[in-house]
């Protein structure tokens, strides 16, 4: 049991940094299970990959809570207007994948949770970013995500429909479709952190519910290795994203666009020699 709680946390940690940098969390933790797997059922893990995510999630509540908290006693009616309007951007963005999540999850799990998928898609993104940086201006931009407009907001929820295919990083095509859509780096990091609230709330729900539905009880390890791994997920979250937000401040993708080439094609090796 000691093991797989060790395992647990070090799946936490890979799931609090992976989730908010642009390099694909669902892949690393396919990647993970790959070379260290749990001691787990094929049911707990398919639930697990989605639900550790809620740890990561929390943090953003956390940090995040008074900027998008609409009931605020500090904030003056103009201010919660703001917050409200910024709610209802990020609804509006999550529907497509939000739709498309619930129809295709069977199939998606069925054909495209694979190390080939993952390295195509993890280098496939890595150019787009150095693409985007190379071109992109950083003057004249969207500098907060409240300034955004619907037609945006949708825009973007059409790029996080993306994330759908593992390897793809659900943070890496909000980024990327914003930064494409006129939003500075650091407005598109927080509508993308924001954006993770209530599609990763939605998807873990539909994981927990589809398990519990089969009937089949956590054992006791099970339930260790889903609570470390959310825990450990939540406080490495609140370090990351701190650390993100002042990198993006200063520095642009392409270290990561650099990162995903690279992870990508040890992926495709790894797999080619081993076989």
């Amino acid at each position: 049991m000691l093991i797989e709680i060790l395992k647990a946390i070090l799946y936490g940690i890979v799931e609090g940094i992976t989730e908010w940098l642009p390099i694909s969390s669902t892949g690393h933790l396919i990647l993970l299970q790959e070379l260290m797997p749990l001691n787990v059922s094929p049911d707990f893990w398919e639930m697990f990959e989605v639900v550790v995510q809620l740890g990561a999630i929390l943090a953003v509540i956390v940090l995040f809570f008074k900027k998008l908290n609409p009931f605020a006693p500090s904030k003056n009616q103009a201010a919660k207007k703001r917050t409200w309007n910024l709610w209802f951007r990020v609804v509006v963005a999550v529907l497509p994948s939000g739709i498309l999540g619930v129809l295709l999850d069977d199939w998606l799990n069925a054909h495209l949770y694979n190390y080939i998928t993952v390295a195509a898609t993890l280098i496939l993104y890595g150019f787009a970013f150095l693409a985007i940086e190379r071109k992109k201006p950083q003057s004249g931009l969207v500098k907060r995500p409240e300034d955004i407009s619907y037609k945006t907001a949708i825009c973007i929820g059409a790029f996080q429909v993306l994330s759908l295919i593992p390897g793809t990083s659900r943070s890496g095509s909000t980024i990327l479709g914003a930064m494409l859509l006129g939003l500075s780096r650091t407005a598109a990091s927080e509508f993308s952190f924001f954006l993770a609230i209530p599609t990763m709330l939605g998807a873990s729900l539909l994981k927990a519910v589809k398990f519990a539905a089969q009937g089949v009880a956590m054992t006791q390890t099970e339930l260790l290795v889903l609570l470390f791994g959310c825990v450990t997920a939540f406080l490495v979250s609140l370090v990351v994203i701190r650390g993100l937000m002042d990198y993006v401040k200063k520095h642009t993708f392409s270290a990561f666009g650099i990162y995903r080439i690279a992870l990508g094609a040890v992926v495709i090796l790894y797999f080619l020699l081993s076989k």
